[in-house]
């Protein structure tokens, strides 16, 4: 049986697939319809979400995959209507290593800010020039 699943940078290094989080569970939605689950993905995008694109996978394959990842799998049936919850993850999992290094270059930036006085007074000398 195939499944229809929503996945963030498909086909790229960085592709990830989405999950609801309760509590401290992963949840990955998958759909038995590709409707249901491109109107799902649409739902999503209208509340400013990361654009997702619609894969389909073998069932089996996603089932191994959860268990091997430690998440737990909600297949949406076709009679269902999934609605996304009011308020999404500000900083998904696999941007964390984004933000450290952007943490880096930000303390970097700081250290630099930090002028010689000689420099410093020669600027502002040149700027009075102007």
């Amino acid at each position: 049986m195939q499944v229809w699943v929503l996945l963030y940078n498909a086909r790229t290094d960085n592709e990830g697939i989405y999950t609801l989080q309760i509590e401290s569970n992963n949840i990955i939605v998958a759909f038995e319809q590709e409707d249901d689950a491109i109107r799902y993905a649409g739902m999503l995008e209208a509340q400013d979400f990361l654009t997702l694109t619609v894969e389909i996978i073998d069932k089996q394959e996603l089932e191994e995959f959860c268990e091997d990842a430690k998440y737990d799998l909600n297949i949406v049936p076709t009679d269902a209507l999934l609605v996304p919850p009011e308020k999404n993850v500000d900083k998904t999992d696999w941007s964390k290593n984004l933000d450290q290094d952007e943490n880096v270059s930000s303390e970097l930036e700081d250290e630099i800010a930090i002028e010689d006085p000689v420099i410093a007074m020669m600027r502002r000398r040149l700027e009075n020039l102007l």
